[in-house]
């Protein structure tokens, strides 16, 4: 991937764009070439959310991220927030290897791209958007489920529409870190496309992003839809699907199964995405809060605690993250919850799994991490968890996209063993999973990344959407505790959709 450094301001005047958009068609020496040309530049300071709403549009792919950094030594905080807008190409997966296929996807617009401007900045450069759902494939299962449940007409009232994977590189890209903002844009361009159109469309939009009011949304808004609310799987239902896990895990079938719930909710106007996504990085500001949509009008949001893998100057970080207990309304109630959930034998045995499940993943691939022998605590506002951080470094030939494959899903969001818990996860669901509890993250063109999995979440459609939470069946588990525990990860959502 040719980068050209240069201290010309291409949008000092429209003149310079358009002659470079000009100068770079002329070097293209066969009529099927195409080039991704990729500029990036330093911004006044702006939110990513509020150009977010100001430029996209609900036909075109999105995705929005916001998480907190910890500084050196956990000193200070740094918050990061990405938006991606608008895809100036993409690819989308419906059968075959997906992970190979988007990895192949990435490696031919790299070696399709000239980068340009100041691309020694943070987040300059190409940067690829991806979602994978949870299954790689649609099956039958789950419609036979739903065939059999009388609701049939009504379950299907709200159905995902996103394909198995989908990456895209966006025409847009805003970052702010470090109190900075990075503008990334990439336009694609061959022979016969019409260049005094590309330069006055990037021009345009430009100018529009430069213009936005750079004030931030920094206040709560108050739901206050009145929401009707339909169990996807009903509460009995989810609890009969509980014992029969037990059932396979005490005849040695199973050790572990994540069975999901889902509601459907139905409001009298649309939800606000924007507003919503406000609210839950206001609310949350220790989880990722996250968007991606399918260009269909479809969103999926999530205030994640969980990263799957992160990857920078080849230092991986992953995380195993199981066993969950609620806070406290006092501060010695919410001490005594946490170490009660420190002792719980059956929830350091679930953890357990997952840090054994990672290890062995890691080891596979020749990796050697690094872990700490006792659990952290994971504390969120209504929720904490069993957290350990897993490290390794990795070497240059090791892509991110084949960790993910192997990682993906761990027995935090699936079971164990990892194929069995999956095929019977969809006898007893009723509902597509799509994004829910699936990989959805960047990569860059030198190789880092960073996935979340997507619990916490809502698939938001109009004036209606589905709120999606699991719990880990174990050995001792008791069907009342999980059917409690969904209910309160539902509180994520419901909290924060306006």
């Amino acid at each position: 991937m040719p980068v050209i450094p240069t201290s010309i301001n291409l949008f000092q005047t429209y003149q310079d764009l358009h002659q470079f958009l000009f100068n770079c068609q002329q070097t293209l020496t066969d009529k099927m070439q195409t080039k991704i040309i990729s500029i990036s530049l330093e911004i006044l300071p702006v939110d990513p959310l509020a150009i977010l709403a100001e430029i996209c549009e609900p036909h075109q792919l999105h995705f929005y991220l916001e998480k907190q950094i910890i500084g050196e030594k956990n000193l200070h905080k740094n918050s990061l927030a990405i938006a991606a807008i608008d895809a100036a190409t993409h690819l989308t997966v419906k059968s075959g290897n997906r992970f190979v296929q988007a990895q192949s996807f990435i490696q031919s617009c790299l070696n399709n791209t000239i980068s340009l401007g100041a691309t020694h900045l943070p987040y300059a450069g190409l940067h690829f958007f991806c979602s994978f759902t949870f299954f790689d494939k649609h099956t039958q299962a789950n419609l036979n489920n739903l065939h059999q449940n009388g609701n049939y007409a009504q379950q299907l009232s709200i159905n995902p529409h996103f394909p198995s994977a989908t990456i895209f590189l966006p025409q847009w890209q805003i970052t702010q870190t470090n109190n900075r903002n990075i503008l990334v844009i990439n336009t694609v361009i061959n022979n016969s496309i019409n260049i005094e159109h590309i330069s006055q469309k990037v021009w345009y939009k430009f100018q529009q992003i430069t213009q936005i009011n750079h004030t931030h949304l920094l206040t709560l808004t108050t739901p206050y839809k009145k929401l009707r609310k339909i169990n996807v799987n009903h509460l009995q239902e989810f609890k009969k699907s509980v014992a029969s896990a037990l059932d396979l895990i005490n005849s040695n079938s199973l050790r572990k199964i994540v069975l999901a719930h889902a509601i459907d909710i139905y409001s009298q106007t649309n939800f606000d995405l924007i507003k919503s996504l406000n609210n839950l990085r206001l609310i949350y500001p220790d989880c990722y809060i996250l968007s991606t949509s399918n260009g269909n009008g479809q969103n999926f949001i999530c205030a994640s605690p969980e990263r799957l893998i992160s990857i920078n100057n080849n230092q991986l970080v992953t995380d195993a993250l199981a066993g969950s207990a609620p806070r406290g309304k006092t501060p010695s109630e919410d001490a005594k919850l946490a170490n009660s959930l420190l002792c719980s034998e059956k929830d350091l045995r679930e953890h357990q799994f997952v840090i054994d499940f990672i290890i062995k993943r890691l080891q596979d691939l020749g990796l050697k991490p690094n872990y700490s022998s006792q659990p952290h605590l994971l504390q969120l506002s209504n929720i904490q968890h069993l957290w350990t951080p897993i490290t390794a470094e990795i070497s240059q030939n090791i892509h991110l996209l084949e960790i993910l494959a192997e990682l993906h899903p761990t027995p935090a969001v699936a079971g164990v063993p990892r194929d069995i818990a999956q095929e019977q996860i969809q006898n007893f669901e009723t509902f597509d999973r799509s994004l829910y509890a699936a990989p959805i993250g960047w990569i860059d063109h030198q190789g880092n990344g960073e996935f979340a999995v997507g619990i916490r979440s809502a698939l938001i459609d109009g004036d209606r959407a589905r709120l999606y939470a699991g719990a880990g069946i174990v050995s001792g588990s008791k069907p009342d505790k999980e059917l409690a525990e969904v209910q309160l990860k539902f509180q994520t959502l419901l909290k924060a959709l306006v």
